[in-house]
């Protein structure tokens, strides 16, 4: 079966903070969407209408259905986490948490800025019943958890905190850019939330200092920007370079981080290399990379 491809509207908006807006995303298609098991951090695709509206695109066929498009009107495709669901059937809203990045917006935070309610996108998401993928937190029987993001990432661990057993224990980062931006999370209580807001400081520097403090220390990584990969992404399953999948158990430490490639493949250096992380132990993504934008 297909994945969904379901129209939907702007239903609610709500500005979190400075640099967050939330957008409850409802549409009469969305009855037919879930997953097996937590949603964590899903993923999904919002394809934001260009000057010529909605396209007509194939469940199956989307992405090149949407390349065939004139470039000038087709609009863009990003990809964010799901926040939340609300409602059921029928009524099932996605609840989608955006950055608002200060100066030169991308497509995703230009859109979601001035967005109305009412204003109608498309989203790719997963069907109920049907494989879809999207989720990489998988801790399995780890002992303790590490979650750490800048605010790209803050969505997802947002959703993977709320979805914890009661009994999880770890540590979970979220550099912001401003004080403002820290929200009140649901969590276990063996989970601690450390909230870094940047205030001026260079991107990633708070966030890479706490978690390595936290992990008993180590150097801080210096990363050529020829070093970085932006399209990094490295899971147990999955490498974007070609390395072996991890083999072993994930006993102990498991590691969840996302945000700018840059500082990602810093911390994963210091992770894997420098602390001895085992691939089974880590997942690694680059959500964006500074000054670059991102196709999808």
């Amino acid at each position: 079966m297909s994945p969904l491809l379901a129209s939907v509207e702007v239903r609610t908006i709500e500005r979190l903070s400075p640099s967050f807006v939330r957008l409850e995303l409802g549409g009469a298609d969305l009855a037919h969407f879930g997953v097996d098991g937590p949603l964590y951090d899903q993923r999904i695709k919002l394809l934001i209408p260009g000057p010529a509206g909605l396209p007509e695109l194939g469940a199956d066929t989307w992405w090149a259905d949407w390349c065939a498009l004139p470039e000038a009107t087709r609009g863009h495709v990003r990809t964010y986490t799901v926040r939340e669901v609300r409602g059921c059937g029928p009524d099932t809203r996605l609840v989608v948490d955006v950055v608002l990045h200060p100066g030169a917006h991308g497509p995703g935070s230009s859109w979601a800025a001035r967005a109305s309610v009412g204003d109608r996108a498309l989203v790719l998401c997963p069907r109920r019943g049907t494989p879809f993928g999207g989720i990489e937190f998988a801790p399995c029987d780890a002992e303790r958890l590490l979650l750490a993001g800048d605010e790209t990432a803050v969505p997802a661990i947002a959703a993977i905190l709320s979805l914890l057993p009661a009994d999880a224990r770890g540590a979970a980062f979220l550099e912001v850019p401003l004080g403002g931006d820290v929200q009140p999370l649901l969590a276990p209580p063996d989970v601690a939330i450390n909230w870094l807001p940047r205030a001026g400081a260079p991107l990633g520097c708070r966030l890479t200092a706490a978690v390595l403090a936290h992990l008993g220390g180590a150097a801080m990584p210096t990363v050529a920007d020829d070093e970085v990969d932006p399209d990094l992404w490295e899971t147990p399953s999955y490498s974007s370079s070609g390395e072996p999948l991890a083999r072993g158990d994930r006993d102990g430490l498991y590691a969840w981080v996302a945000g700018e490639s840059k500082v990602v493949t810093g911390l994963r250096r210091a992770l894997v290399a420098d602390l001895g992380l085992k691939r089974s132990q880590v997942a690694f993504m680059g959500y964006w990379r500074e000054g670059v934008a991102m196709r999808s």
